[in-house]
Order: structure tokens, then sequence, then C-alpha cells
């Protein structure tokens, strides 16, 4: 693997891995996050924009700028 200076993993241990991967299984299972992949496959990924689930259950999507989909939309990184 490339060296990165990123650290891709969290040091947890066994126990918690397991209980963090059942905790991402039943959030990714959700009906809210199933419907929004549903709809982000079914709009098709480009590689000049990103899709923006903005409000709602499949609530409207917005195509934007891969550079405008980071950093918080306007609001600052910090609270």
């Amino acid at each position: 693997m490339k060296q990165t200076p990123f650290k891709l993993k969290q040091r947890l241990s066994p126990k918690a891995s397991a209980a963090k991967k059942l905790r991402d299984t039943a959030m990714a299972k959700t009906p809210r996050r199933t419907a929004m992949r549903a709809q982000a496959q079914r709009m098709g990924q480009r590689s000049d924009s990103d899709i923006h689930h903005t409000t709602g259950k499949e609530g409207p999507v917005k195509r934007i700028s891969i550079k405008a989909n980071r950093g918080g939309h306007g609001k600052g990184t910090k609270k």
C-alpha cells in the first residue's frame, strides 16, 4: 500500500471495532440512507460534480461542483 500521511483506520479494540461495524451497518440500512443511495445511483455519478442531498426523505437533490461541495457550504468548519 502506498504511504500516506493520513491515518486510514481508527485504533479500536476488537470489541469496539465489532460494535462500530454493527452501528455503521445499521445506519447504512436505514430507510433514509437506502433512499438517498438509490436516488444517487439513478442520477449517476459524473466526474465534474457531486450529488448533494438537501432536506427531506429523498428531498430535492442538487448537482454541485466538487469545489463547492467541500467545507461546510459556507457555514465554516468550527462551531
